[in-house]
């Protein structure tokens, strides 16, 4: 296992972040307790972002309309795995949503229109975890 930044990834860490996989999004709420659900995301190289689109009634969006929460995003397949660290925010503005909504079809599939019901989670990846493999 190594740690790193987001300016410092590799070409194994940017292949294994893009293929298919999901992950877990954990938000740890206020009180101290942790929030964890299975979610698709993206990953942007250019400004260290993650990703997650949700929608308003989500226990995630919920729990983040209250302000910035400290999430992890952990993805693994076998014995490779990459955790990102950082605060999380979730927003309803709609150019936000509609970019969030586009790289998420790229790496999965279309997402189910949620209206004005769509929100995004984007983490400000501060900190980095990963396996061996993957690291720079």
């Amino acid at each position: 296992m190594s740690s790193f930044r987001p300016d410092q990834v590799g070409p194994a860490f940017t292949g294994f972040i893009t293929e298919r996989h999901l992950a877990v999004l954990t938000i740890v709420r206020p009180n101290g307790r942790p929030h964890a659900t299975p979610v698709g995301f993206t990953w942007d190289q250019a400004t260290g972002l993650a990703r997650v689109i949700t929608w308003s009634g989500s226990m995630k969006s919920r729990l983040l309309e209250s302000g910035e929460l400290v999430g992890i995003i952990c993805q693994v397949d076998g014995g490779r795995w990459v955790t990102l660290e950082g605060p999380c925010s979730v927003t309803g503005e709609p150019i936000a949503c509609a970019d969030a909504v586009a790289r998420y079809a790229a790496r999965y599939r279309q997402p189910k229109d949620r209206g004005s019901e769509r929100r995004v989670i984007t983490m400000v990846v501060e900190h980095i975890l990963a396996s061996g493999g993957l690291c720079p």
